[in-house]
């Protein structure tokens, strides 16, 4: 097991910091910070570009790199989680377009935070290579 730990320092209502070992970010509901759902989304794109990555480097597949658009929706009803999520990956440049499609699919199946979404929403991923 590893150890997770960050610390979250508020003022002023919802105003506030999000702070870990490798770094902070501002946290709120003004347009320089970012939400709740910003984070989740965000954590959703890394997990699964980072269990990507594993994958595609023990396939030796090279890359200049990738985008990751996530859109998703919430719910109205309460709890008001998300309902469905769409990931729009794109692949800039691979060494090769052979085996990218089945990594996608893997890092869907590994990744932890695409695996705990799926227990709410419908998620969707969609893989482009130019």
């Amino acid at each position: 097991m590893s150890k997770q730990e960050i610390k979250l320092n508020f003022e002023n209502g919802f105003n506030g910091e999000l702070v870990s070992k490798n770094g902070s970010f501002q946290i709120g509901k003004k347009e320089e910070q970012l939400s709740p759902y910003d984070m989740y989304l965000g954590a959703l794109g890394s997990c699964f570009y980072a269990t990507f990555l594993e994958i595609i480097d023990k396939k030796k597949i090279a890359l200049d790199r990738v985008s990751i658009k996530i859109t998703g929706e919430k719910r109205t009803e309460v709890p008001t989680y998300l309902s469905w999520v769409n990931l729009d990956i794109t692949i800039f440049n691979p060494s090769t377009e052979k085996g990218l499609e089945k990594s996608a699919q893997l890092a869907a199946k590994y990744c932890s935070v695409y695996q705990t979404t799926l227990k709410v929403a419908d998620v969707k991923w969609k893989l482009h290579i130019k």
